[in-house]
């Protein structure tokens, strides 16, 4: 299992996984901190979701919370399945690597998809949010505590995960104009999740 292998794993067990996928919104008190966050620019917050799967639990809260929601999934079963149970949000099949929108957001989400990519692509990435960032746009996602590859599951198979040191998370999102507002390792409210929530501040 490599990180080229996320994709077609998803693919062909997302729709399977998605149906027993945590529901009990144990992110919710980090998704409530990125919307209290995140500017009003124009009415409703303008919400960028990349890797955002079939859309239960976290794209079902942010639309109930009457956001302004973009999804970006790469694969054609989770995108179904996305569009069925958020039929008012848009959506985007696509790779969020290399992702050029003609649009700014005003809160940017890659929870549990961001740490499905190496790490030079994760260090890539960082270019990508702050294109797609409105002034003091939140932006929000989830990683590893420590540097390192690791082999999880989803479904019966075997998934890719990746992770850079901490202090390199710092020196990226520093270099491309985000302020860390919060940062916290294994988070134990929240499932383990190591989470970063950062501000776009660009000099």
């Amino acid at each position: 299992m490599k990180a080229q292998d996320v994709i077609a794993t998803y693919e062909r067990v997302g729709p399977a996984w998605a149906k027993t996928r945590n529901r009990s919104l144990m992110e919710k008190a980090w998704l409530d901190r990125m919307l209290a966050a995140a500017p009003r620019h124009a009415g409703a917050v303008r919400v960028l979701e990349l890797g955002c799967g079939a859309g239960q639990p976290i794209g079902a809260y942010l639309a109930e919370r009457g956001v302004n929601l973009t999804g970006v999934e790469p694969t054609i079963s989770l995108s179904q399945l996305y569009a069925q149970n958020i039929p008012d949000a848009a959506l985007i099949q696509a790779d969020m690597r290399g992702l050029q929108l003609d649009q700014k957001y005003d809160a940017i989400l890659a929870w549990n998809s961001f740490f499905h990519l190496s790490a030079d692509d994760q260090r890539a990435m960082f270019a990508t949010f702050a294109h797609h960032a409105a002034p003091r746009a939140a932006l929000m996602f989830t990683s590893g505590h420590l540097a390192g590859e690791a082999i999880g599951q989803v479904g019966d198979e075997p998934i890719y995960h990746a992770s850079l040191d901490p202090a390199e998370y710092r020196e990226l999102l520093e270099k491309h104009g985000f302020e860390v507002l919060r940062y916290v390792p294994e988070d134990p409210d929240c499932g383990q999740h190591t989470v970063w929530l950062a501000q776009y501040k660009p000099r």
